[in-house]
């Protein structure tokens, strides 16, 4: 089951990582010098392609990554409590990496005021 997860993983971070490398797509620097203004604007309510449930979630990843509390503790099983340390650290990366492709994206687009997918009243 591990080695499922690992290989999702990596698999994971390879799309990403590829996706930068497409044509017209950001690449990885640009989008990682948009994330503070990707979070800013989810915050004030200007880009909606990233939710608040969203924003929670990354913020729970990083406090479990800080925290000395794990699920389970390096000084008990120390490469296994390292690996799911690095589980969600991937994942916050993934996702604030293909959240800010999305978000540059946006910008460039003249940051419309709705995105695909909205409901409008």
């Amino acid at each position: 089951m591990r080695k499922q997860r690992s290989a999702a993983a990596a698999g994971q971070a390879w799309n990403i990582y590829s996706e930068t490398l497409a044509p017209d797509a950001p690449g990885m620097v640009e989008r990682v010098r948009a994330i503070p203004r990707m979070l800013k604007a989810t915050l004030r309510g200007e880009y909606k392609g990233m939710s608040h449930k969203t924003l929670g979630l990354l913020a729970v990843g990083l406090v479990y990554i800080v925290s000395p509390l794990d699920a389970v503790p390096e000084i008990l099983v120390p490469v296994v409590g390292l690996a799911d340390d690095t589980g969600v650290a991937l994942w916050l990366a993934s996702v604030l990496v293909r959240s800010a492709g999305d978000y540059v994206r946006w910008e460039r687009g003249g940051r419309p005021k709705v995105v695909v997918g909205d409901i409008i009243d």
